[in-house]
């Protein structure tokens, strides 16, 4: 069934999270009439191993608001460019399925309501941020961020997890975007700072509701290999 455009777009990225996902939608779907916006909810489901797809086939089923695609492939930054642009929402929020933070929602859409801001992250670094992960997390993102600055002069403090959007402006900026997985939302937050869209950072919390679904080290050589094709793609390709 196609229900009216929304005014947002939620888009969650979810692989191998047949043990939040239930419990995850169902809280979100509680609390999202508090913004008094129509919505939609759309699962991007990548290369899961257990029932996760099935899982959201039925939340589909029970909630005219969730939608769910899939792709065989683990990969977090194609599933959310793709969810991006799947997105029919006047703006467009990226979420983290065991985050789902509904304060940031209404904070982020507030400012994008007032201001001239296109697009709004929440920084789990910047002060009055209070990120409760387990040390090694943390310090993987004061890393990425660190190497961020060094070699793209990014300015910000933060770049993965929770972002809010007008999807017509930053449309363009996701196509452009080159690198897949764990950096395509570094990408994509640092060439909208090029193009001279209008960012906000908010601090949020974040608290880890389970473990992550792929190993924070099984994951440094594609983070490492992506950051030296976003060197290229950036910096080259200016």
């Amino acid at each position: 069934m196609t229900i009216e455009a929304p005014d947002i777009s939620i888009v969650i990225p979810i692989h191998n999270e047949e043990g939040i996902l239930v419990s995850a939608v169902n809280d979100l779907i509680v609390r999202l009439p508090a913004l008094e916006r129509r919505y939609e909810i759309i699962l991007a489901e990548n290369g899961s191993a257990d029932c996760t797809v099935e899982i959201a086939e039925m939340l589909c089923e029970k909630y005219a608001e969730v939608s769910v695609f899939s792709s065989d492939t683990p990969n977090y930054g194609a599933a959310l460019k793709e969810g991006i642009r799947r997105a029919r929402g006047t703006y467009v929020l990226c979420d983290e399925i065991d985050i789902c933070d509904v304060d940031f929602y209404s904070r982020a859409l507030e400012i994008l309501d007032a201001k001239d801001v296109d697009l709004v992250v929440g920084s789990k670094a910047m002060p009055g941020a209070n990120d409760k992960r387990p040390f090694t997390r943390r310090m993987a993102t004061s890393v990425i961020n660190h190497l961020l600055r060094l070699t793209l002069e990014f300015k910000g403090t933060d770049t993965h997890g929770l972002k809010a959007f007008r999807r017509e402006a930053l449309l363009p900026v996701v196509e452009e975007c080159v690198v897949d997985r764990d950096l395509f939302a570094s990408e994509f937050v640092i060439r909208a700072g090029l193009t001279g869209v209008g960012i906000q950072e908010i601090p949020v919390t974040i608290v880890e509701k389970r473990t992550p679904s792929i190993d924070l080290f099984r994951r440094v050589p594609a983070v490492v290999k992506g950051l030296g094709r976003l060197f290229v793609a950036i910096r080259l390709g200016r």
